[in-house]
């Protein structure tokens, strides 16, 4: 019984891979998928405001949420782990056997939204199907601390690749990362607001390559420009290979 009803609800959530609340440009609205799951806090969306959010980061979630009244704009739902009925797809089409460890994978969860709400990435992202881009507002916390004052450049990296991947799954269903050329320009400020734009740039085949940058919120000032390639994967063999 119970598989019976795990495969109809496959049938009826968002099409496979692509991040929670995305629904395919034209395609129609379906029933969201259920998730059984009694961790409560893996069904948080956490790309809406929350009391760490500043000023800045709130003005700009309303400037975009208002850009998605039209349905030129999409913002994205985000939570800690993706629906369960699809991380065990995922994990029968992609992942290999012997890197299945159930006491393991049944504890992970996004790296981006392991934190405390305030201490580590803050973000929301919108993506416009129509301009193939992809906007995420970041506030980084302050456990993301480098240089004193300063976000650590890894994490500047982490949310990069989180927005570029996005716009790569959107594109191109399950993909990984294969190249990720960042410039820093400027240290970005602890806990201070930036918006990271990226651009679809081009596809050939399985590759997927998409650019961005990263400003401050008044657009003055650079503080790094990234360019990525994102490689569709295929069924285990892949993943095999890696």
């Amino acid at each position: 019984m119970l598989r019976s009803c795990a495969a109809r609800l496959r049938t009826l959530g968002a099409p496979r891979w692509l991040p929670e609340g995305w629904r395919a440009p034209g395609s129609e609205p379906r029933a969201a998928q259920r998730s059984f799951s009694s961790e409560e806090v893996f069904h948080k969306d956490y790309a809406v405001p929350n009391p760490s959010w500043n000023k800045d980061l709130r003005l700009l979630f309303d400037q975009f949420t208002k850009k998605c009244e039209d349905g030129s704009w999409k913002r994205l739902s985000s939570y800690k782990r993706g629906c369960a009925l699809r991380v065990k797809d995922f994990q029968t089409h992609f992942l290999d056997p012997k890197h299945m460890k159930e006491e393991q994978t049944s504890k992970a969860q996004l790296f981006t939204r392991s934190f405390d709400e305030g201490l580590g990435f803050e973000y929301v992202m919108f993506y416009s199907d129509v301009e193939k881009r992809m906007v995420c507002l970041f506030q980084g916390g302050p456990h993301l601390e480098g240089a004193p004052g300063f976000l650590h450049g890894g994490a500047i990296a982490t949310i990069v690749d989180t927005t570029t991947g996005t716009c790569a799954v959107i594109t191109g269903g399950v993909v990984m990362t294969a190249n990720l050329n960042i410039n820093y320009k400027r240290p970005v400020p602890l806990c201070s607001v930036v918006v990271i734009n990226c651009q679809l740039d081009k596809v050939e085949g399985r590759k997927i390559f998409i650019s961005c940058s990263v400003q401050s919120v008044d657009e003055k000032t650079l503080y790094s420009e990234a360019t990525s390639l994102f490689v569709k994967l295929e069924p285990k063999s892949d993943i095999k290979s890696c």
